[in-house]
Formats: structure tokens, C-alpha cells, sequence
């Protein structure tokens, strides 16, 4: 079969399977797609830190599953309790054996550990594409005028400086450029809370320090105007963790499960993975016009005012 009658057959055989041909499918433009296909995995090849990954419950965790099975090269699983980075990697690794994983131990609201494995990750493999700052603290469990100045700040310290400090870093590490990157891009991921969007959410330092992060996001998205790198806020509501697991535990003791979340909309609380879904969205090319958001994953709280069933009439 002569080259001109293979391809006449081809386009033929695109035609009848509704598959386009060139830059146009029967007169019309073809959709400018920015991300892969439905059949390929979403963050191919991207570099991957993560902080706040150590807890079995966690969002970190959760977070870091889905980074590797969608293709990630490397993850770097990082928290300042080690206790179980090297059984996370092991799990991972033998899930996703091509995958890198690293672990580290360091707390995220020291800038010089900071800077230490964002160098790290460019230096390995020459980029550094999505950085989930997730660690975080609930703090004191008190009324306002019980917590101390030193209670206050170490909260802000570990939620909020946690958070800049992860911005500031890895925004400069994803300018760089190299043969697998040939272009400036990344996505910064910080975990702030539907506390951070509403009052009567969590105590007075937790939200505190969670608006700035959701005030972080949004700032940082217009310093890095024009660099292609993403700032987005991820604003969790009641999610089953080892910061909540007392309260899912207790709840469960006395048969009281089900009356969790249900000042939301869909009437249940939340699993970690259900927000780790979220972060490999903004995380990937798919979310690539989302930028210095907010984004709410809280079962709908956050959408209105809460009020119990049956005494508004």
C-alpha cells in the first residue's frame, strides 16, 4: 500500500471513529487541552515535598499515596515526628516501586531544614514541582482569655510561619529550570482550615493562624504574578486525623458517631483521603488556572450558617 493511500485509509478509520484529524474535527477547532488525557497519570514525573506526613491518619499520608500513584518521580515525605516515615515509605515503595521516596525529619517552621530539602530535591533531580505544606498544630484547647502570649505565637510559629516559610523557598526552587524542566511552573499547596473562613470553627490561635494562611495564599499568588507558580489554600472542615481522632474516638464510645458533621450539608465528617484527592488536583496541570484560592473541602459548612435541623421554622 502506497504511503498516500496508508494515510487517505487512516483518516478514514479517524473519521468513522470519531477520532479528529489535524487541527480540526469536521470544520471545528479541537479543545485546547493543558493537561494529560483521561488514561495517564496526573503529576507524570513531577517532584514532590509534602510536610506533616508522619500521622497513619493523616492528610499528609493520604496525600502522599496519590502523588505516587498518579506518577510522581519523587516524594518527599517530611514531619518533625519521624515514627512513621520509614513504615509510610516502605508502604509506598512497595506499592509504586517507581517511585522515589525520601523521608525527612525536621520541623517545617525552621527556615534553614526548609531550604535544606527544597535544595535537596533541585539539586537530585533538577526541579521541584508541587510543595504541600501541611504540617500543623491544633494548639491549646482553651478560652481566649487562658491562652498565653507564648501558646499564641507558638501556634502562629507552626501553622503560619510553617507555611511562608514553604512558599518563600520553594516558589524560588520552581523558577529554576533544567532538561526535564524547561519552563518555570509549580504549585504550592498550604493547608489552612475552614477555620480560617468562619468563626466557631476551632479556638482563637488555631483560626487565627489559619486565616493567615489563607490570607498567605492569596498574597503570595500576586507576588509570583507572571512565574507560573500556583499559591492555593486548601481549608479542610471536621476530617477523622490523629488531630481529631479523640473526638471521633469518643464520639464512637458513645454511640454518637453519627451525629458528627452534621452541621453540614452531607451530615458526616470527612477521611483523609478525601482532601488528599483535592491536593493532587491542585497539585497537577488539571488545576492549572486555579491560583490564590481558598479552597473548602468541608462537606458544605462553610457554605451557609449552621443551624439545627427543625428549630428554624
Amino acid at each position: 500500500m502506497s504511503d498516500q493511500a496508508s494515510r487517505r485509509l487512516n483518516a478514514i478509520g479517524n473519521q468513522l471513529s470519531g477520532k479528529p484529524a489535524g487541527d480540526t474535527f469536521e470544520g471545528l477547532p479541537l479543545i485546547r487541552t493543558v493537561g494529560p488525557d483521561a488514561s495517564q497519570p496526573r503529576v507524570k514525573d513531577k517532584v514532590v515535598i509534602i510536610t506533616g506526613a508522619n500521622s497513619p491518619l493523616g492528610i499528609g499520608r493520604a496525600s502522599a499515596h496519590q502523588f505516587a500513584s498518579h506518577g510522581a518521580k519523587a516524594v518527599y515525605i517530611c514531619d518533625f515526628d519521624a515514627s512513621h516515615l520509614e513504615t509510610h515509605k516502605r508502604e509506598i515503595t512497595a506499592l509504586y516501586p517507581s517511585v522515589d521516596v525520601h523521608t525527612r525529619q525536621f520541623d517545617a517552621a525552621d527556615e534553614s531544614a526548609v531550604k535544606a530539602v527544597v535544595d535537596e530535591a533541585v539539586a537530585k533531580y533538577g526541579r521541584l514541582d508541587v510543595f504541600f505544606a501541611n504540617a500543623g498544630i491544633v494548639g491549646p484547647h482553651k478560652v481566649l482569655s487562658d491562652v498565653t502570649d507564648e501558646e499564641f505565637m507558638n501556634v502562629l510559629r507552626v501553622n503560619t510561619l510553617s507555611t511562608f516559610l514553604a512558599t518563600k523557598h520553594a516558589s524560588a526552587a520552581m523558577l529554576k529550570t533544567s532538561p526535564s524542566k524547561p519552563n518555570a511552573s509549580g504549585s504550592i499547596i498550604l493547608t489552612a482550615s475552614v477555620a480560617g473562613l468562619r468563626s466557631n470553627a476551632g479556638s482563637t490561635p488555631y483560626s487565627a493562624s489559619k486565616a493567615a494562611v489563607v490570607s498567605l495564599a492569596q498574597t503570595a499568588a500576586f507576588q509570583l504574578a507572571g512565574t507560573n507558580i500556583r499559591v492555593n489554600a486548601l481549608c479542610p472542615g471536621l476530617i477523622e486525623t490523629g488531630m481529631t481522632a479523640v473526638v471521633f474516638e469518643a464520639a464512637r464510645a458513645r454511640g454518637t458517631e453519627k451525629k458528627i458533621g452534621q452541621l453540614n450539608p452531607l451530615k458526616r465528617g470527612g477521611v483523609a483521603d478525601e482532601i488528599a484527592r483535592v491536593a493532587l488536583f491542585l497539585g497537577s496541570d488539571d488545576s492549572s488556572y486555579v491560583n490564590g484560592q481558598a479552597w473548602a473541602v468541608d462537606g458544605g459548612l462553610s457554605a451557609g450558617h449552621p443551624y439545627v435541623q427543625g428549630r428554624m421554622g
